[in-house]
């Protein structure tokens, strides 16, 4: 399973018999499962996140598979869900409606009426969603896999929280890598926007004991009086971020501040831009400033070296940006989600 192994087409890369990676093992000889949820109903600015799992994984076969750092976690077994046609169908369907209602909120449209009604159309749909990526985590969870989820954009892994916090007891924290802190109570009229996933997660019934935010450098005064207000909530502001890294200090001092936060297990929820828009400009809402790829696999390496235990993840936001296809979005992508999946394997086999 190298370089000089027998490589797949791409049709034969995205089917369910090979999962991801080009790793030929079925799901039930995989340790990792990971769920695609090709959604993006609620995007307000850039277009092509539901394509994201799949240019993640077309990308993800030319991936060396042995990892200077993880090692032969790959021989454990990494394996991607068939991609849920009707899921995608929906979400073509209901985006339609969502951005007839953004257009008419920007047109400053006096139909209230039709602006509720499609208000609630989009709400039940995203709640659809949410119950689907719930029931599909769940299963994983029940066959004792370890669960990964690839959107799709950053709406998607509510239910997937929602089922890790039912099953570690609410005893983990999320570790959040994004360029915007998420925490608006609803956004354009939509309660599961993209925009308010950190905000669902931490209003829940069954919520981790602990959010830990870095890279976040778009936010209203409403996120920030809400961060200010909950002692649950830590947010590492990128550009407090850059000023100790531009006065000197080593990103290792950072990194361990960032760990003091967290509990001992970790969800990691990772939105790709909080990278730098270089590393994968056709993300839906890029933002100038952000982390480096080499910033964000030390800061997992610094978790495994910590004791501290990876109890699942969700990758979002790589997107097409409304193109055919963004291979470089994708590369990138697909090596996010190499890395996850390794050290996702590597702090449950201590």
């Amino acid at each position: 399973m190298d370089r000089n192994a027998p490589k797949f087409d791409a049709t034969t890369a995205i089917s369910a018999e090979f999962g991801i990676f080009g790793i030929p093992m079925t799901e039930e000889e995989s340790l990792v499962t990971l769920i695609p949820v090709p959604w993006e109903v609620t995007t307000s600015y850039g277009h092509g996140a539901s394509e994201g799992p799949r240019i993640v994984r077309n990308a993800s076969e030319q991936i060396d598979l042995f990892d200077f750092e993880t090692g032969k976690a790959y021989e454990n077994g990494f394996f991607m869900r068939e991609f849920p046609q009707q899921l995608k169908a929906m979400n073509d369907s209901f985006k339609e409606k969502a951005q007839k209602l953004i257009l008419m909120r920007t047109n400053q449209s006096t139909d209230t009426t039709a602006m509720e009604q499609l208000a609630e159309e989009v709400n039940v749909a995203c709640q659809k969603m949410t119950d689907w990526v719930y029931n599909q985590c769940k299963s994983v969870l029940n066959n004792k896999k370890l669960l990964g989820l690839v959107g799709g954009d950053h709406s998607t892994p509510l239910g997937a929280i929602k089922a890790i916090a039912e099953e570690h007891n609410n005893d983990f924290g999320v570790l959040h890598i994004d360029a915007h802190a998420d925490l608006r109570k609803a956004y354009q009229g939509f309660t599961q926007s993209h925009a308010s996933i950190m905000y669902n997660v931490m209003t829940a019934e069954k919520r981790p004991k602990k959010l830990v935010q870095i890279g976040i450098r778009d936010f209203c005064e409403e996120e920030f009086d809400f961060i200010q207000s909950r002692k649950d909530i830590k947010t590492f502001f990128d550009i407090e971020l850059k000023r100790r890294l531009l006065s000197g200090e080593a990103w290792v001092d950072v990194c361990k501040d960032i760990l003091n936060e967290l509990p001992q297990k970790v969800y990691i929820s990772f939105d790709i831009d909080g990278l730098d828009p270089a590393f994968c400009p056709n993300t839906g809402t890029p933002v100038p400033g952000g982390l480096s790829i080499d910033q964000v696999f030390f800061l997992f390496n610094e978790i495994s070296q910590s004791g501290r235990q990876i109890v699942g993840f969700d990758l979002n936001e790589v997107s097409t940006g409304g193109e055919a296809e963004a291979e470089w979005d994708g590369n990138v992508g697909a090596r996010v989600l190499y890395k996850l999946c390794g050290w996702l394997v590597k702090t449950n086999q201590r």
